[in-house]
């Protein structure tokens, strides 16, 4: 009689529908760092404010063209989330990310050149100040569709994990992302499949000039990640310790876990959307209310009453960062611009047979 073939075993399957849910996650206390860590982080956050009124004046002046959009306001939430990445960890990014570029140690002068939309830039002159990029830096992109990154990161996390690498993708985004599809799709997947994603929503109380209570059945963003079962938490954006240290708790929870965490950070900004935008939706008082717990001058404040910072060695800290940005600046306005012929360099990332590389003026056929 022949022998009856074993049947092969059954593959374990999670059944997602017996998991107890996970509740949002406390944030923790914040910790206190020693004075020269302070100092570290309140000199980025001036660089990242020096760098952003630069670049400003540098729009009025017709030096940077296209989409310009500043991270005024939003420095503590900058350099806290940063503080929390090791140097291997990748970052997604949208369009208001150049403080995200300066604080991942990417030279104010490559920055600033990007913007001016010079060779010399972090891009290579061809993103602007809406795509910068970085493999070296793991800045994988500021990106102007909104919400465009999101799936990205959420790919990039799953390639991550394929691979067994202990890197964590890091994706932010403004509040107004957390109402379209693709996010909710990517944290689906990234709940789903257990992915080493921090996903944070930079929630600076506007999407555009509406208010998110206008915009948003469920104003506090963070709870969002409840229909996933994904850990989250809300954070005070302007409070860089705070930051910090909540951004830590949600890296190493997507690092030694591999699970994925949803942050959000309240984090208003000083200026309008875009260094175009007036901001004419703000009232007097508001605007008053935005200026009276601006990031940089409480954090200054702190130190200076800490013993940590005195009122001098401020002035002398902001004169080495504007020295910094004016450098930075120049740098900018003496490279070059790229070449015309460069322009399909990086259409793709292997050459294709039969690229069309045509500019506009030239024929169609040659002679």
């Amino acid at each position: 009689m022949a022998e009856t073939a074993k049947a092969a075993p059954a593959r374990t399957r999670r059944t997602r529908g017996t998991k107890t849910p996970r509740a949002s996650t406390a944030v923790p206390p914040p910790t206190s760092p020693d004075a020269e860590t302070l100092v570290g982080y309140y000199r980025q956050m001036l660089l990242i404010r020096r760098f952003e009124e630069r670049a400003a004046r540098a729009y009025t002046e017709a030096k940077i063209g296209g989409y310009c959009h500043l991270n005024l306001g939003e420095e503590a939430t900058v350099v806290g989330l940063m503080a929390a990445l090791r140097p291997s960890d990748y970052l997604f990014t949208n369009y208001r990310e150049h403080g995200y570029a300066l604080a991942k140690g990417i030279g104010a002068d490559r920055v600033m050149a990007e913007l001016y939309g010079r060779s010399t830039g972090v891009s290579k002159g061809w993103g602007g100040s809406m795509h910068l990029f970085d493999a070296d830096a793991r800045l994988l992109g500021g990106y102007g569709i909104v919400g465009g990154q999101v799936p990205l990161a959420a790919g990039a996390a799953l390639a991550v994990s394929y691979k067994g690498g202990d890197e964590v993708v890091m994706c932010h985004m403004g509040d107004g992302t957390a109402a379209i599809g693709a996010f909710h799709e990517s944290l689906n997947i990234a709940g789903l499949w257990d992915l080493p994603v921090v996903f944070v929503v930079i929630n600076n109380g506007l999407g555009m000039g509406t208010t998110v209570e206008n915009s948003s059945a469920e104003p506090e963003l963070y709870r969002r990640g409840a229909a996933y079962r994904m850990e989250s938490a809300r954070v005070d954006g302007t409070d860089v310790v705070a930051v910090r240290d909540a951004a830590r708790l949600a890296v190493e929870r997507a690092r030694s876990e591999s699970k994925p965490y949803l942050l959000e950070t309240t984090s208003p900004r000083l200026k309008g959307h875009s260094v175009v935008d007036p901001a004419r939706y703000r009232s007097k008082e508001e605007k008053e209310a935005l200026k009276a717990a601006d990031p940089l001058a409480r954090m200054a404040l702190e130190l200076e009453e800490a013993g940590v910072l005195s009122h001098d060695d401020r002035d002398k800290l902001d004169a080495e960062v504007m020295a910094e940005v004016d450098a930075a600046a120049a740098f900018a306005d003496e490279s070059p611009a790229p070449e015309v012929s460069t322009l399909f360099d990086y259409t793709y990332a292997t050459p294709v047979p039969g690229e069309l590389r045509r500019l506009p003026a030239d024929p169609v056929f040659s002679s």
